[in-house]
């Protein structure tokens, strides 16, 4: 598997438009979303999600038969899949500058919402995840406040039998997140 750049990722999603879809929105999520906007020049994987849809299956079959063609590695997962969406989420969903035409059964091409995609990654909490959540703070996609209310919000519905581990260790991560912003930590292309 190789890198992705920007031009690996839009030849991947013309190929995955041309590949029959229905219409339905497509999530860039993650990496994904910062190396659209330009963000970084590269990626390790493509992150990619679909909104609530009949054919969502089948725009994951075909976005995992893209992926292999581009000799790519595709991470195919919602925020969603992982934690309790904050409240208001869909309103946070960004555009991007790529949109292919649903009336010709392609696709609605999104950033998934900041917010909640942060509050994945610090789940996770590795280092890459918290770069990326800093970069989003860095170009104003989140801002500390905001990221505190959402935080606030899930973080009671949070258990360890839905986000894989305890509460308490998400907001020790968190807190990390915090100090290294403050902190005004570099994180790099």
């Amino acid at each position: 598997m190789r890198e992705v750049t920007r031009a690996t990722l839009e030849a991947l999603l013309a190929d995955l438009a041309g590949r029959g879809v229905r219409p339905c929105n497509l999530y860039l999520v993650a990496g994904t979303s910062q190396l659209l906007e330009g963000w970084c020049d590269r990626v390790p994987q493509v992150e990619l999600a679909a909104g609530p849809s009949p054919d969502a299956r089948h725009l994951a079959a075909a976005a995992r038969e893209a992926a292999t063609a581009a000799e790519v590695e595709l991470v195919w997962e919602s925020p969603a899949d992982v934690i309790p969406l904050p409240d208001g989420w869909e309103g946070r969903n960004r555009a991007t500058d790529l949109d292919w035409p649903a009336g010709s059964g392609r696709f609605t091409l999104l950033h998934f919402d900041p917010y909640s995609v942060a509050l994945r990654l610090i789940t996770r909490g590795d280092a890459s995840d918290y770069a990326v959540t800093l970069r989003y703070l860095e170009h104003g996609w989140l801002t500390l406040e905001g990221l505190d209310a959402v935080a606030a919000e899930v973080l009671p519905r949070f258990t360890g039998a839905a986000i894989g581990q305890d509460p308490a260790e998400f907001r020790r991560k968190y807190k990390g997140l915090r100090q290294m912003w403050r902190a005004g930590a570099v994180i790099g292309p």
